[in-house]
């Protein structure tokens, strides 16, 4: 097997498992408040994280280098996973989606001001079509539009946001600061809202937690072996087949039957997406590929950035004097 053929077929099973991982968050999200699933999410993924921090031999303290790059990150993501998490449980899984699809579109478009990116007439289009299939998804003016689609858009939007900022700061901040203030601050933020919205969670339903977070960990180790063994052109594409299980797990578990208008809107959106990935992928078409560093997962906070922690694997502890 071909190096790119194993790293898309690592990058399928990886987003096979994120897709079934939200599964469960929609499951919850019926009982619970995002919130407290986000909480939980956290307090469950702590552990598998530190395992994957014990790697980190790079000498240093905790303080962030670009203190407002980092702290505005560190709220995008808060709020991207407390919006993805209630829009995953209150509108169809083929929606949420479809609409978190849009944030490469959304990426391009951040790069131009905070990298200085320079986007032509092509990627332009690209956009363009892209941001019309959202616009097919959501239909505003013929369908009820509710904060769960709200949610989604939110999502997208400051997702982008935490993944262009990655890729300003990166290089000068330690992967251990970047992975850990956004779980940390979800920890705090979310724990101050408990005595608000916590509701009681039978042993079941907290296992279902640590199944989450387990799935989270499996599949962001897949995605780095997926990025390892195939081109990252090749890889970062198959984050659009989540929209195939979201369309078969809403059939199966939720009765959600996604209609023409979402499978049309997806297709655009996916489409463009793709086009975008390729385009960057060429020599010289983008000097920063802001979307094919995004490494393809919405940071929520919750689970360990893929990109970040790919840094660390490549790490080589220095030698001794």
């Amino acid at each position: 097997m071909g190096h790119n053929a194993r790293g898309a077929l690592l990058a399928l099973l990886a987003f096979a498992i994120f897709s079934t991982h939200d599964v469960i968050v929609k499951t919850l999200g019926d009982t619970y408040s995002p919130f407290q699933i986000v909480f939980f999410s956290v307090f469950f993924g702590f552990p598998l994280v530190t395992i994957m921090l014990i790697r980190d031999s790079e000498p240093g303290h905790l303080r962030p280098v670009h203190l407002w790059w980092t702290l505005f990150r560190t709220l995008a993501t808060v709020i991207t996973g407390a919006s993805a998490f209630y829009a995953f449980s209150t509108i169809p899984m083929a929606q949420t989606y479809a609409i978190l699809f849009a944030a490469p579109l959304l990426i391009t478009i951040l790069a131009i001001p905070i990298l200085g990116e320079t986007v032509r007439l092509r990627r332009w289009i690209a956009v363009i079509v892209g941001l019309c299939g959202v616009l097919i998804v959501l239909r505003p003016g013929t369908t009820d539009l509710s904060l769960g689609h709200v949610a989604a858009l939110v999502a997208a939007v400051f997702s982008s946001f935490s993944s262009i900022i990655v890729r300003k700061i990166g290089q000068d901040e330690r992967s251990v600061v970047l992975l850990l203030y956004p779980m940390l601050a979800n920890f705090v933020l979310m724990g101050a809202l408990m005595p608000f919205v916590y509701q009681p969670m039978p042993v079941a339903h907290l296992g279902g937690l640590a199944l989450m977070s387990a799935m989270g960990f499996v599949a962001s180790a897949l995605v780095i072996a997926a990025y390892k063994a195939g081109e990252a052109v090749v890889v970062a594409p198959m984050q659009y087949s989540q929209i195939l299980w979201a369309a078969l797990y809403g059939v199966l578990f939720f009765d959600e039957y996604p209609d023409g208008m979402t499978l049309l809107g997806a297709t655009v959106i996916i489409a463009s997406g793709t086009y975008i990935v390729l385009r960057e992928g060429r020599s010289q078409a983008s000097d920063n590929t802001p979307v094919l560093r995004s490494r393809t997962r919405l940071d929520t906070g919750t689970l360990p950035r893929v990109g970040l922690v790919l840094r660390l694997v490549r790490k080589k502890p220095k030698a001794r004097q």
